[in-house]
């Protein structure tokens, strides 16, 4: 069994309330196609998070649809999998799962049940392959492990042969790298690999932006790893989502003999189509307007192209208009140099709070925050300047989104062939 697994595209991404990143997306795309040409795959796994917020805009349903119809037709032989990541709406992904099943693509919104009677619900979560099985659990908000054994348990019994067995999940797994991305970002806290039952040889993960396989050394792009089953592993993100993602991104390539036996790995680099930097790049820190300035011009001259932010001195001279000043500096580069406005500061005092400039409210920490505890305690770390008017307009902006997402409430599935009229059940949201 051979697959291409990727995950984490956050299609649609609006960077730093500026910048679309289409472009780029088409870029990692077209690499995705030709990996898809050389190694002709079983099939392409997307391990969800496939737009970046619950309710894209219509041009960007529009793009990701033509996207994998041309994949299907171009290989018809590759079984397209996309589950739903904490990112997606279940249900918008669900409204269209009848059709792309007619252009040979699975994608599974609502995730796998807590509670169901008989076996026949099952069938909505397993894709069969001639060279083997894959279990689709897309994100749930608690732990399906018996569920995910029913599944694996009625596979076992069918897999005479004994073909590869492949669970994509949506999750943080305990003994990941979260570096660079918070574990309990996305309300998904880590939990460990027994929650997705015994039975599977590869299970294939999105959520944490890392590639990595669990358990083993660091990877080395281009260069194969061989295991035994069974192995967990990370494909990454698609794209570099943030200037703290300054490790390598990868899709994988991965070749499963049989159950039970070798997993071959093969990290694949994804080519950037812009890089995220922190200027000035030999590691100083500006102390002026002036001088942040200039690292500007350079950077731009020399890059022509690419993400950055800067690095300056927290007791340096810089006006309250000092972003706007970024800004203008970049403009006559059009959209191909972007400005990260969140500075990085260096001295900043003990105990003392950063000025009003520094301070900018994360509304998706508080979105994906939902243990009052974990609220209170991060916001008191993280933003020792933020004002109760701030909160307040997160907080609106959060029920403005809640307001539109409501739909996302999975139906429960009976026992006979699921019925499409959607009941309350266990919610399915970025909260």
């Amino acid at each position: 069994m051979k697959l291409l697994h990727t995950a984490d595209l956050h299609f649609g991404q609006i960077l730093y309330q500026n910048y679309k990143r289409s472009d780029e997306h088409a870029h990692f795309f077209a690499q995705l196609e030709e990996r898809c040409r050389a190694d002709a795959p079983d099939a392409l796994i997307l391990c969800g998070d496939v737009f970046d917020i619950q309710n894209p805009s219509a041009a960007v349903k529009c793009e990701f649809n033509e996207c994998f119809v041309r994949f299907g037709k171009i290989f018809p032989k590759t079984t397209i999998v996309v589950i739903a990541g904490n990112h997606d709406s279940a249900s918008r992904l669900e409204a269209d799962r009848a059709l792309w099943e007619r252009a040979g693509t699975h994608v599974i919104g609502f995730h796998i049940p807590q509670n169901a009677e008989g076996d026949a619900w099952t069938e909505r979560f397993i894709v069969r392959l001639p060279s083997g099985y894959i279990v689709a659990a897309p994100y749930a908000p608690s732990s399906r492990r018996e569920r995910i054994q029913q599944i694996l348990d009625k596979i076992a019994a069918e897999n005479t042969d004994s073909k590869p067995v492949v669970v994509m999940a949506h999750q943080t797994v305990a003994g990941s790298d979260t570096s660079c991305h918070g574990a309990a970002i996305g309300n998904i806290d880590a939990v460990p690999a027994s929650d997705f039952g015994e039975g599977w040889d590869y299970l294939a993960l999105g959520h944490i932006h890392r590639p990595q396989t669990l358990g083993a050394a660091p990877d080395v792009p281009g260069e194969t790893a061989v295991h035994r089953a069974p192995v967990a592993r990370y494909s990454g993100s698609a794209l570099h989502v943030s200037c703290d993602e300054t490790f390598p991104h990868s899709m994988s390539r991965v070749e499963i003999d049989r159950h039970g036996g070798e997993v071959r790995i093969t990290p694949l680099r994804i080519d950037e189509l812009r890089h995220f930097y922190v200027i000035p790049e030999n590691g100083a820190a500006v102390a002026s307007e002036a001088e942040a300035l200039a690292a500007v011009a350079r950077f731009a001259e020399e890059k022509r192209s690419g993400y950055f932010r800067i690095r300056a001195q927290y007791a340096g001279d810089f006006p309250a208009n000092f972003s706007q000043r970024i800004y203008d500096a970049i403009a006559p580069y059009g959209d191909e140099i972007r400005y990260n406005p969140k500075v990085v500061w260096e001295g900043v005092p003990e105990n003392s709070e950063p000025d009003e400039a520094a301070v900018k409210f994360a509304v998706e920490d508080l979105r994906q925050m939902t243990a009052p505890a974990i609220f209170i305690e991060r916001t008191i770390a993280n933003y020792p300047g933020l004002t109760l008017e701030e909160m307040r307009d997160a907080f609106a902006e959060i029920n403005e989104e809640l307001a539109r997402i409501r739909e996302d409430e999975p139906p429960k599935i009976p026992p006979s062939p699921p019925a499409e009229t959607p009941e309350n059940s266990d919610e399915n949201s970025m909260l």
